[in-house]
C-alpha cells in the first residue's frame, strides 16, 4: 500500500507543471490497474465540473461527480469511482476512477491519491496556465481576471472553522471581493466593494486588499489595519474613490468575534435557527476621509454559529417581478443549516440567478459564509 503511493507521489511530485493529468493517469493504471484516472474542475461559476483533458462537461447537480463535490465523499456508480479532490477545504474538483475498486482499503488509497492531486494542482499553479483555463466556461474580462487572482481561495476549513465566497457574476465581476487569511490561533476575514465599474473597481479593490494584508502582516490591531488601509486609498485618490468593507477577526479559541463596518456589505447570524442582522455600527469606507478613526466592537459567538455576509448586490437585485430582497435573503440563509458553506453560498447565489432569470445583477454580488465549530 505504501509503495503504491510513494509510487504515484513521486511521479506527480516529478512532472512537469502543465503534465499532471497525464502523469496520473499514468501512475494509476501502473500502480492500480486502473483504465481511466479523470480529473475535473469546478469552474468560476460553481455550476459545471471540467474535464481537464477534454470530454463532456457535467452540468446536471444531481449527476455522480456533483454529488461527489457536493457532499465531499466517495461515489460509486456503475464501474466509476468519483472522488473529491480537496486540499485544507479548497474544493478543486473531483477525480473519476474505473474500475471502481472492490476493497475499501483500496478506494481509501485512491482518496488520499485524489488529496494529494489537490495539493500538486495548487503547487503546479503558480507555473503554468492549463488549469485556470481548463477551469472557465468562457473568457473572463480583465476585471474579473484580476479579481479572481486576488482571491485566497473559494473555500477554507480548519478544526475551528469552515469558511467559503463566491462573486457573481463570476466570469465579469467588478470590485466585488473577500479575503481571508489564519495565523496565531485568530481567522481573519474582510469583504470587499470598490466602487465603479471594469478594471477601475478591479484595481481599487486590490489596492485596498494589499493595504490590508501589510497591516494586518505587521500584527497591529484590527482599528489600526483599517485606519492604515484607509490611509492608504486616501493618500492615492484624496477621497475621490472609496471601498466599502466589513472587517472580521475571529478568535478561534473563544469565539470572540471582532468587526469594524466600514460602509460594509450586510452581516447575518444564523443561530438556532434563527436569521438576525448584527447591529453594526456604520463608520466611513476607506478612502473616504482623511485620517479617519476607526472603532472595533465585540459579539461573542456560540458554537455551531453560522455569519452570512453579502453585499448589496444580493438583496438589491431586481427582476420583473420586483427586488430580490430582505425577506427572501432570510428565508434562503436560513435554509443553508444543513449545507457546508460552499454549498451555501452557491446555493444562494444560484437562487439569485433563477430569480433574474434572463436578467443580469446591477451590481455586484459577494456572498462569504463563515462556520464557527467552537472545536480548536
Amino acid at each position: 500500500m505504501i509503495e503504491r503511493l510513494l509510487a504515484v507521489r513521486r511521479t506527480l511530485t516529478g512532472s512537469a507543471a502543465d503534465t499532471l493529468p497525464e502523469r496520473l493517469a499514468e501512475a494509476l493504471h501502473k500502480e492500480y490497474a486502473l483504465t481511466r484516472a479523470e480529473l475535473l474542475l469546478v469552474d468560476y461559476r460553481l455550476a459545471t465540473l471540467l474535464p481537464v483533458t477534454g470530454g463532456e462537461p457535467v452540468t446536471g447537480a444531481g449527476e455522480p461527480p456533483w454529488h461527489c463535490f457536493d457532499h465531499q465523499s466517495e461515489v460509486i456508480e456503475g464501474t466509476d469511482l468519483f472522488l473529491p479532490v480537496t486540499s485544507r477545504g479548497e474544493r478543486i474538483g473531483v477525480l473519476c476512477c474505473s474500475p471502481a475498486p472492490d476493497d475499501i482499503d483500496v478506494r481509501g488509497e485512491l482518496a488520499e491519491v485524489a488529496t494529494l492531486v489537490a495539493h500538486e494542482l495548487q503547487a503546479a499553479a503558480a507555473g503554468t496556465d492549463r488549469y485556470r483555463v481548463a477551469a472557465r466556461t468562457r473568457r473572463l474580462t480583465l476585471a474579473a481576471e484580476m479579481q479572481w487572482e486576488l482571491l485566497p481561495g473559494r473555500s477554507r476549513s480548519g478544526p475551528a472553522y469552515s469558511l467559503a465566497g463566491q462573486l457573481e457574476p463570476s466570469y465579469s465581476v467588478n470590485g466585488d471581493s473577500f479575503d481571508w487569511a489564519e495565523h496565531d490561533g485568530r481567522l481573519y476575514l474582510s469583504v470587499l466593494n470598490g466602487m465603479g465599474e471594469g478594471v477601475s473597481a478591479s484595481l481599487l479593490t486590490a489596492l485596498a486588499t494589499q493595504a490590508l494584508r501589510n497591516a494586518r502582516r505587521a500584527g497591529i490591531p484590527l482599528a489600526d489595519q483599517v485606519a492604515l488601509a484607509d490611509q492608504a486609498l486616501f493618500a492615492e485618490h484624496r477621497g475621490e474613490q472609496h471601498v466599502s468593507a466589513l472587517l472580521l477577526e475571529l478568535d478561534l479559541a473563544s469565539g470572540s468575534l471582532t468587526v469594524i463596518d466600514a460602509g460594509s456589505p450586510r452581516m447575518l447570524l444564523l443561530r438556532d435557527g434563527s436569521v438576525e442582522d448584527l447591529p453594526l455600527e456604520a463608520q466611513f469606507p476607506l478612502g473616504m476621509f482623511e485620517g479617519s478613526d476607526y472603532v472595533a466592537q465585540k459579539f461573542p459567538l456560540r458554537t455551531a454559529d453560522r455569519l452570512f455576509i453579502v453585499s448589496d448586490g444580493v438583496a438589491e437585485a431586481a427582476a420583473a417581478a420586483g427586488r430580490y430582497g430582505n425577506a427572501a435573503l432570510t428565508r434562503f440563509v436560513r435554509r443553508t443549516r444543513v449545507m457546508a458553506p460552499l454549498q451555501a453560498v452557491r446555493s444562494l447565489l444560484g437562487d439569485l440567478r433563477s430569480f433574474l432569470g434572463s436578467g443580469e445583477l446591477e451590481d455586484d454580488a459577494v456572498a462569504v459564509c463563515l462556520d464557527w465549530t467552537g472545536i480548536v
